[in-house]
């Protein structure tokens, strides 16, 4: 009887604020660990740690599981780090995997020139290199998966990223894997690596830092200068989607003139544009808060297409009608309000908002709101995103900085109202305050006496490897991680049975 106790409490544990918590499976962490991660430090830890936990999970887990997650996180989180942390981990681990897993892995998670140099400086990082040679006895598999990267770039994508005070560079990479032209134009672009002579590429960067070494006679033709210069960029086409979101306040401020501005905002706002780019919804967030204090009569129209863009880039997101009742609550404790990079304004507070909110426009039925030392109801109207994630963070406060999750649940109990779907937005690392319950009983208590069909959704903001409920003792319970908004088609999946690892598991390699 002892024996059989301690097996079935083997998963409990305790939460980072020391609060009962349970394990999760190998898979899960790793899953939740590195869709959560940008190498930086985190409130409860560091970045080295959390690549050392990636690291020990990785060796607890299938290697086409961590191939497939790399793959994920590339392609369908928008992520650019993890998958390359994830591909050299799995190389380490196993190199004489067969059936080309590695090289298959690494060509298809190198999306952009710069990743092939920035995946040789991990693998020389991680495995300790030294000396003249930091780069030799380079693994077979990663060397053939980089060169095969080397096919899917033009001279102007090797230009624009090659890195010229860089430790490892693009002529190194050539050099070191020997990739095989497809043509006679791709091996003259590869002679031009090896000698040093890719042209300078037409870009905003070189352009802008060109202008600055220019001495002008005063401000004024300065500001003329910069604003001709940006008005001719805008012109040119070559202005990424990504250089616009985070120069809208430095064209605005350039003054350029009301076609080029409209031009911008056009560009912003366009479905098209917004689906090529793929961006984070946070990015959006983050240019959307940098306009908000311009006194500028084109500041207005600039929010304005920034919404557009938002609700373009969720277009095809799946939400729930009105048959469907919703509740989202957002964590807006102390821990959560931690910046998800050392240079980003944007706190992982931010993110649950801005993914509460993403949803919130796709639901019919839904109330939301946020949660600290108390849980608030706060209404908002479903058409607007951005301006909702502004209210919701002047409110930051008002229901304290603890995370008393489970009054989300009591106080549907209390009033007796049946939903079909709670959502809450959180690093899970809840703990009750008051010492008047655990979300865990409170859900079981909701489940059984108010709504015995109702769905509990944990979005995992954080990684830290536990969750504030058994998900083997309490149904209707399910973990979904991650910053972007394709946490949704999860979320889908999850309505059709799957599990957050079986989506990953369903990718083909």
């Amino acid at each position: 009887m002892l024996f059989n106790v301690k097996a079935k409490n083997k998963n409990r544990t305790a939460n980072h604020e020391g609060a009962e918590a349970w394990k999760m499976t190998p898979e899960l962490e790793l899953y939740s660990a590195v869709v959560t991660s940008t190498l930086s430090d985190k409130y409860y830890e560091k970045g080295g740690a959390r690549v050392e936990r990636i690291r020990e999970l990785i060796s607890r887990v299938d290697p086409e599981f961590v191939a497939k997650l790399a793959v994920y996180t590339r392609e369908n989180m928008y992520l650019r780090s993890m998958p390359l942390v994830l591909t050299v981990e799995l190389a380490r681990l196993y190199q004489g995997y067969g059936l080309n897993l590695i090289s298959k892995t690494v060509t298809r998670v190198i999306q952009r020139a710069d990743e092939i140099t920035e995946l040789l400086a991990y693998y020389q990082l991680v495995n300790e290199r030294k000396g003249s040679k930091k780069l030799n006895r380079l693994s077979k598999q990663v060397q053939k998966g980089l060169a095969d990267a080397f096919n899917k770039f033009d001279a102007y994508q090797f230009a624009k990223y090659n890195r010229v005070g860089s430790e490892i560079k693009l002529r190194d990479a050539l050099f070191l894997t020997h990739p095989k032209a497809i043509d006679t134009a791709q091996q003259a672009i590869f002679d031009q690596i090896a000698k040093n002579e890719l042209a300078v590429p037409y870009t905003w960067e070189t352009e802008l830092s060109a202008l600055g070494q220019v001495v002008f006679k005063d401000e004024t033709q300065k500001k003329a200068a910069f604003r001709q210069k940006w008005e001719e960029l805008i012109n040119s086409g070559k202005l990424g989607y990504m250089a616009l979101l985070r120069n809208l306040r430095n064209i605005i401020e350039a003054g350029v003139s009301t076609k080029h501005f409209e031009m911008v905002c056009a560009t912003i706002a366009n479905p098209t544009q917004v689906a090529k780019a793929k961006q984070l919804p946070f990015r959006f967030l983050a240019a959307y808060r940098e306009l908000l204090t311009i006194k500028d009569q084109y500041t207005n129209a600039t929010l304005a297409a920034l919404e557009n863009a938002v609700k373009a880039s969720v277009v095809n997101m799946r939400g729930f009608g009105m048959d469907t009742k919703v509740v989202i609550a957002c964590d807006v404790s102390g821990s959560m309000q931690k910046s998800i990079s050392p240079k980003s304004k944007i706190l992982n507070y931010d993110i649950g908002l801005m993914l509460g909110m993403l949803l919130q426009s796709k639901c019919r039925n839904v109330q939301a709101g946020m949660f600290g030392d108390t849980w608030k109801i706060v209404n908002m109207p479903t058409q607007n995103i951005l301006s909702n994630v502004q209210e919701f963070y002047r409110r930051e406060g008002s229901v304290g900085y603890a995370t008393n999750g489970h009054l989300v649940i009591t106080d549907l109990y209390q009033r007796r109202e049946v939903v079909d779907k709670v959502m809450l937005f959180t690093d899970v690392q809840m703990w009750d305050t008051r010492g008047e319950g655990h979300i865990a009983t409170e859900w079981r208590r909701y489940r059984k006496e108010i709504a015995p069909n109702a769905k509990l959704y944990l979005f995992d903001l954080a990684g830290l490897g536990t969750t504030p409920i058994d998900f083997k003792q309490n149904e209707g319970v399910y973990l979904i991680a991650g910053w972007s908004d394709k946490i949704f088609d999860v979320l889908a999946a999850l309505d059709q049975g799957q599990q957050a690892v079986e989506v990953i598991n369903n990718i083909e390699l």
